[in-house]
């Protein structure tokens, strides 16, 4: 009887003893891609655009071409968060980091994104965002070689932190930056120059913005090519496929 009270002991200590299975514990899942979608919903962008962006990687996400380079992958999945950002020190974590494998986790990462308010209308802090996508990656619970921020805007940086030092600091830590541009038909009345910078907006995001292997920018034209430019980027992204057309960044 004694012995099998001392063995008890024994095992309740070694079990007090193992570390204990937390999420952290469990951080080291890999994923073939970790994607940080940044999108721009500062002063500029108004309803028609968020709505455009919002609408637009809800329905990309689940696009059969952007399921099938998911699924052409190592691992089979990419792990993916929604943020959206304005001024210096206006960020926030819409959807927070979640696996994307199939449809059905395509669709719910879109439906959860389709019902959620909009963040802020505020400055358009580049820098700033891109600094809170890294901490995001720094902390993300998957692991994975390739770390991407896709920044999505209508306007040049005019708020916090410097967008190319910010850029050259991820940079310095493996991070690509690609960028969508979403272009506006008139320059804003009292800043004509923030959403149509001399030599254009997407040149402006090549220069100042965008980084790293292979880095790129699209353009989005008008509502009807958004779409198909998200999907078109996010397809580049996730399978590695080289964008035509494209120049690298200060070209």
């Amino acid at each position: 009887m004694l012995q099998s009270i001392r063995c008890a002991f024994v095992l309740l200590i070694l079990t007090l003893a193992l570390p204990a299975i937390t999420p952290a514990s469990r951080a080291a899942e890999p994923v073939d891609l970790l994607l940080v979608l940044a999108a721009d919903v500062s002063r500029s962008v108004d309803h028609n655009k968020f709505k455009l962006q919002r609408e637009g990687y809800a329905e990309a996400m689940s696009n059969k071409q952007v399921l099938e380079a998911i699924s052409s992958g190592r691992h089979r999945r990419i792990a993916v968060t929604f943020v959206e950002w304005s001024g210096g020190s206006a960020q926030r974590v819409v959807i927070d980091w979640m696996i994307i494998d199939d449809e059905k986790s395509a669709r719910k990462f879109g439906d959860q994104l389709l019902e959620l308010p909009r963040s802020f209308a505020e400055r358009t802090g580049i820098g700033a965002a891109i600094d809170f996508s890294m901490t995001l990656l720094e902390q993300a619970p998957y692991t994975s070689a390739r770390r991407t921020i896709d920044v999505s805007g209508d306007g040049t940086n005019n708020s916090g932190r410097d967008v190319t030092i910010a850029r050259d600091a991820a940079l310095a830590k493996g991070v690509t930056i690609n960028g969508l541009v979403i272009l506006s038909e008139r320059p804003m009345a009292w800043n004509p120059e923030h959403t149509n910078p001399p030599g254009g907006l997407p040149n402006y995001f090549r220069n100042n913005v965008i980084g790293g292997p292979g880095a790129f920018v699209i353009v989005a034209e008008n509502f009807n090519s958004f779409g198909q430019a998200i999907v078109k980027k996010l397809i580049a992204e996730i399978a590695e496929a080289p964008v035509s057309g494209e120049t690298p960044p200060g070209g």
